[in-house]
Formats: C-alpha cells, structure tokens, sequence
C-alpha cells in the first residue's frame, strides 16, 4: 500500500462511495483540482489496487472513465506465516506419533522432489555431483549446508549450521525433523542420486544437526510427478 497521503484519501473516497465515481466527482469529495485526483489515480490503477472502467452515458456523448477499487485486501499488511505453521503442525501432532512422523517425511518428500530439478535424461548422476546439487538446495533454502567428508568420497554426512524453522524445530521437533529429512530424500531421488539421506541427527553438536547419506548403488530415475500433496 502506498504511504502518501493524499493518495491513501483518493483510494478511501473510492471504498466509501456507493459505486464508480469519476475523477471530478473523486476531487469534489477531496476538495482539489481533478488533474490531482487524476495523478493518483493512475499511480493507484499501476499499483493494482484500482481498475477502471468505461461507463456508457446517460445521454449523447462520449463514455466517462469511472474506477472502482480492486477487489482484495491491503497487501501491504503483516503476515502470520510462523502462526500458521504453529496451527497446522500442532493439528498434525495430535495424530498417532508414528503416523504424524511418517506423514511428515511424505510431505518432505513431495516438498523435496518438487524443488530439485532433474538432470537431462542423457546424465548418469554421481553420488558426488548429487551431492554438490544438494548443497546447492540446501543453501538456497537456509540450511548453510557443510559435507563432511571425513576421508570418504561422497560425503557420508551433511552438516546443517541453520535451520530455516528453528523455532518450529524447538517446539515439534518430532515433526520437523522428520519434514527435513523426506525433503532430502524427495531431493536426492529427483536427482537420480545414487545415494539417500538415512537419518537426520538434531543438533548433534550445540550448534548444527546432521544429515547421514548412505549409497544405494546405480540409480533408479524418479518419474513421479513432483507435486507436494
């Protein structure tokens, strides 16, 4: 929502009245010249909150532009996502914890192939390669990922030092942890990968959790379809 004033009073007009106004009958509420109004009103219709329209005359002549405010609330308000993830995972805790854990690895698995691309049909991934594509994922998601390698090639663990819901991760660890994890797996089986996220560790050491990567041998192309359920 745009912070200037008089622009906020042109878009208030538009809400108070009964139906479109026109830009004289807009400026004789606001009391100002029409080339003013007429300002306004067209940085309001490039910010999508108005639209106008051409209204037919009651009588000879040309039609009159008149504009209405769009239909959808200010965007410009707060948002309460954390609030939301709050609502839906306490929901899904009060399931069987067996059943709420592997409903969470499903959902991560989805989330996971979703959000990794595919490599072209002609590449045979490396486990090393699947890897650096993870990482890469990982990243771009928050996790400030780190291979450990430890002598081993790939790696055999990942090193998580942010978790993109750590405050999630604190209250339902259960659930999040277990999100992650599919998301992984989802990942690295869109990948081709011929490797798997095993387990994740929470917070193994006071400031990272760890994910443990295992080979499965040559890999198996996921053909389903990447869409979370």
């Amino acid at each position: 929502m745009t912070e200037s004033p008089r622009r906020r009073a042109v878009l208030d007009v538009l809400r108070a009245a009964s139906g479109p106004l026109g830009v004289t009958e807009a400026a004789e509420r606001l009391d100002v010249h029409p080339n003013t109004v007429r300002f306004h009103l067209d940085a309001l219709m490039a910010d999508g909150l108005v639209e106008r329209r051409a209204e037919a005359p009651s009588g000879p002549g040309r039609p009159r532009a008149v504009y209405t405010v769009r239909p959808g609330m200010d965007r410009g308000g707060a948002r309460g996502y954390l609030l939301l993830a709050r609502m839906l995972l306490s929901r899904l805790a009060l399931a069987d914890p067996a059943a709420a854990r592997e409903e969470a690895l499903e959902a991560g698995r989805a989330w996971g192939r979703l959000l990794a691309d595919p490599p072209p049909p002609s590449e045979r991934p490396s486990a090393e390669g699947s890897v650096t594509r993870l990482l890469a994922l990982l990243d771009n998601l928050g996790f400030e990922p780190e291979a450990e390698r430890s002598g081993a090639r790939p790696p055999s663990r990942i090193g998580l030092r942010h978790c993109p819901f750590l405050e999630l991760a604190e209250e339902h660890g259960e659930l999040v942890c277990p999100l992650h994890l599919g998301l992984f797996q989802g990942a690295l089986a869109r990948l081709d990968a011929p490797l798997t996220a095993t387990r994740l560790e929470p917070f193994a050491r006071p400031d990272l959790c760890l994910a443990h990567l295992s080979e499965t041998g040559a890999p198996a192309r996921d053909t389903r379809k990447a869409t979370p359920r």
